[in-house]
C-alpha cells in the first residue's frame, strides 16, 4: 500500500460518494472525463513518491536558515517545485484561457492531498502561489493579472499573504502597515509583518505579497484595511524584472513543526517599499477572504492528510511488530502476536480511520461544492452552495486539525516508545499538524466565525440549508436496516443542534452576546462531529451499495467503511449530546472566571 493513502478510499470518495464524474457532463468540465481525473491522480502520486516523500526527514531536520544576506534551503526543495511545475500541478484548476488546465477543483484537492501526505512543507510554498494567483483572478485588474497573476500561474513566481502584525497578530483590526498614495496612482508602504510564510527564498525569480495596510484617514477597524500587490522585485512594463523593492527580511520563525516552509519576520518601507491597490480601498480584508477562504479549506486537508500518513505508517507497523501474547494464550511455548492482534491496538486504529477517512470526505465534499458553483447555472442553485461551503469551511479547516492531530497523537501511542523517537516519521507528522490548528485561525477563531457569523448570516439560511441536508440522507437510509443505528442516531443529533441553536441565538436577541460566544469552540465541535457523521453514513450508505457486486478484496474495503462508521456513530457522535447540554445551559464558568485566580 501507498505510504500517501489508501487509493482504493480515494477512488470510492471521488466516484462512488461525491461522483466526480458527473461534473463533465457540464460545459466547463466537458473535455474532461475519469480517465483524464485518473491519469492525473496517477501523476500526481509517482511524483509525491519520488521527488517529495524522499527528502521530507531531511527537510524536517534541515530547516531553512538566514545567514543574514540571504535564506538557504536545501536543493531538494527547489528541485522537487520545479517537478511540480513542469507537470502542470501549480495551474490544475486554473481556467484553460489563463494557461490552466481547467480540471475540477475537488481533483486538484485530490491531488493536493498526495503531496500534502508526502511532503506538506515543501508543497506550501505552491499551494500559497495557488491561492494568490485566484484572489487576482477575481479581484485584481487585467493589467494586474498579466503582470503577476500570470507569473505565478507558470510557477516562475510564488506568492504570500500577509495579514499578522507583531502586535496584532489575529485581531486584524489593529493593523498598524500604512499605505500612503503617490502622484502616479501607486502607493508607498510602510510596516511590519509576522509568521509570513514564504516570506522570502530564492525557490522563484519573484515573490508577490499581497498585504493588508491603511491607508491615511482610513476607518477604523476592519472596515479600513485596504489590499496591494508589492512584490519582491520591482517589474517593468515588458514583464521583466527591475530592481529590489523595499521589502526586507528581518529575521526567520523557527516552529515546532512544518519546518520546511520558511516563516519569516518582515519589514516594510526602511527603504522605498512600492505597492499597488487590489480592489477598491478599505476593501482589502473582503478581497483577502477570498485567498483565506480556499486556505482555510487547504489547512483542513493538510490537517487530514498529516493525520492519514500517520496512520498508513501505525497500521503497517501494526501489523509486521510483533510484542506480547493475547490474554487467552497461557502456554510459556508461545510466540509474541503482531500487536494488530490487541483490540486496544485495533482500537487506536480504527479512531484514527474514522477521523482522517471522515476529514477526508468533509474536505472533498466541500470542493466539489467549489466545483458546483462554478457550473450552477441557476442563481438560486448558486446562493445556495456559496451558503453551504460558508457554513462549512470554518468546520472544514478546524475540525480536521484537531481530530486529525487525535489521530497523529494515536499513530505514536502505536508505535510504543519508538513513536516519539525520529527513526519514525510519526512525530514528525504530529509536530507538523500541531499547526494546522493554528493556521489561518485558531480552533476558537473558527468556532467565533462559525457561531456568531456563519450560523446567523441571512436569518440563519445557512444553517437550515445545512440541517436540511443532513435530514435528506437521514431521510435516504431510514429504510435501510443495516444503516438504521445510524440513520436514527444522527436525525436525533440533528434535532439536538437545531434546539442548541435555537437557545443560543435566543441569548442574543436578549443582548447576552458574551454568554452566547462564551463557548464557540464548543459548538464548533459539537457541529463538526454531527458533519463528519453525516459523511460517514454517507459512506456507509454507498459502500453498502457497492458490496452486492464487490470482489473479495474490495468486501473487505466495504466492510472497513462500514466498521468505521459503527465506531464513529457510538463512540464519537454522543459527545456531541454532552456537548449541546453545556452549550444550551449557557455556562459561564470561562466566561465570568477572573484572571486573578489562574
Amino acid at each position: 500500500m501507498s505510504a500517501l493513502i489508501n487509493r482504493r478510499d480515494l477512488d470510492f470518495m471521488l466516484y462512488e460518494m461525491l461522483d466526480v464524474p458527473a461534473l463533465c457532463q457540464t460545459p466547463r468540465y466537458a473535455q474532461h472525463d475519469r480517465d483524464t481525473f485518473e491519469s492525473v491522480i496517477e501523476a500526481a502520486h509517482a511524483l509525491a513518491e519520488e521527488k517529495f516523500l524522499p527528502f521530507a526527514a531531511k527537510l524536517d531536520a534541515s530547516e531553512p536558515h538566514f545567514d543574514g544576506e540571504r535564506v538557504h534551503i536545501i536543493p531538494e526543495v527547489k528541485e522537487a517545485l520545479k517537478a511540480y511545475v513542469d507537470g502542470g500541478f501549480l495551474a490544475t484548476a486554473f481556467d484553460a484561457e489563463n494557461g490552466g488546465s481547467q480540471l475540477p477543483y475537488v481533483i486538484a484537492q485530490s491531488v493536493a492531498a498526495l503531496f500534502a501526505s508526502a511532503n506538506g512543507p515543501a508543497v506550501g510554498y505552491t499551494l500559497l502561489t495557488m491561492a494568490a494567483s485566484n484572489l487576482l483572478n477575481v479581484h485584481g485588474t487585467e493589467e494586474q493579472k498579466t503582470r503577476y497573476m500570470r507569473p505565478m500561474m507558470e510557477g516562475r513566481w510564488f506568492g504570500t499573504m500577509c495579514l499578522s502584525e507583531p502586535q496584532a497578530g489575529s485581531s486584524l483590526g489593529d493593523i498598524k502597515t500604512r499605505a500612503q498614495a503617490l502622484p502616479d496612482g501607486s502607493y508607498s508602504i510602510s510596516g511590519n509583518k509576522m509568521w509570513i510564510s514564504g516570506g522570502e527564498h530564492d525557490l522563484s525569480e519573484n515573490i508577490v505579497h499581497l498585504v493588508l495596510a491603511r491607508l491615511d484617514g482610513a476607518p477604523a477597524g476592519v472596515k479600513g484595511i485596504s489590499l496591494f500587490i508589492v512584490p519582491k522585485f520591482h517589474v517593468n512594463d515588458n514583464g521583466t524584472l527591475g530592481a529590489r523593492n523595499g521589502v526586507r527580511l528581518v529575521g526567520l520563525n523557527h516552529k515546532m513543526g512544518c519546518r520546511g516552509t520558511v516563516n519569516t519576520v518582515l519589514s516594510f518601507g526602511d527603504t522605498p517599499c512600492t505597492g499597488y491597490l487590489v480592489g477598491k480601498p478599505n476593501e482589502g480584508l473582503a478581497c483577502m477572504f477570498h485567498m483565506m477562504n480556499e486556505a482555510r479549506i487547504a489547512v483542513g486537508l493538510a490537517g487530514v492528510m498529516s493525520g492519514y500518513a500517520a496512520y498508513l505508517f501505525a497500521l503497517d507497523y501494526a501489523r509486521q511488530r510483533p510484542q506480547g501474547r493475547l490474554p487467552t494464550d497461557k502456554s510459556p511455548e508461545s510466540k509474541p502476536v503482531a500487536i494488530i492482534e490487541h483490540s486496544d491496538v485495533r482500537r487506536m486504529l480504527l479512531q484514527q480511520k474514522a477521523y482522517v477517512e471522515g476529514g477526508l470526505a468533509l474536505c472533498l465534499y466541500c470542493a466539489k461544492l467549489v466545483d458546483e458553483k462554478a457550473t450552477a447555472e441557476d442563481a438560486k442553485q448558486k446562493e445556495e452552495i456559496s451558503l453551504l461551503l460558508e457554513i462549512l469551511t470554518p468546520i472544514a479547516k478546524s475540525w480536521p486539525a484537531e481530530f486529525c492531530l487525535e489521530a497523529n497523537k494515536l499513530a505514536i501511542q502505536v508505535l510504543g516508545g519508538y513513536g516519539y523517537t525520529r527513526d519514525y516519521p510519526v512525530e514528525r507528522h504530529y509536530r507538523d499538524n500541531r499547526l494546522n490548528a493554528i493556521h489561518e485561525g485558531t480552533h476558537g477563531i473558527q468556532g467565533l466565525d462559525l457561531l456568531g457569523r456563519k450560523v446567523t448570516m441571512k436569518n440563519g439560511a445557512a444553517f437550515r440549508l445545512l440541517l436540511g441536508k443532513i435530514q435528506q440522507t437521514v431521510q435516504a437510509t431510514a429504510g435501510d436496516a443495516s444503516l438504521a443505528e445510524f440513520s436514527v442516531a444522527l436525525g436525533k443529533a440533528v434535532e439536538v443542534a437545531a434546539a442548541t441553536t435555537q437557545t443560543l441565538a435566543a441569548a442574543a436577541v436578549q443582548g447576552k452576546v458574551d454568554l452566547f460566544l462564551a463557548n464557540a469552540n464548543l459548538y464548533l465541535e459539537m457541529l463538526g462531529h454531527i458533519v463528519v457523521a453525516w459523511q460517514w453514513l454517507q459512506q456507509a450508505q454507498c459502500a453498502h451499495a457497492g458490496q452486492a457486486k464487490a470482489t473479495a478484496a474490495d468486501r473487505d474495503f466495504y466492510e472497513g467503511k462500514r466498521i468505521a462508521c459503527q465506531y464513529f456513530f457510538r463512540y464519537e457522535l454522543p459527545k456531541a449530546h454532552r456537548q449541546a447540554e453545556l452549550l444550551a445551559k449557557l455556562d459561564d464558568t470561562c466566561l465570568n472566571l477572573s484572571p486573578s485566580v489562574l
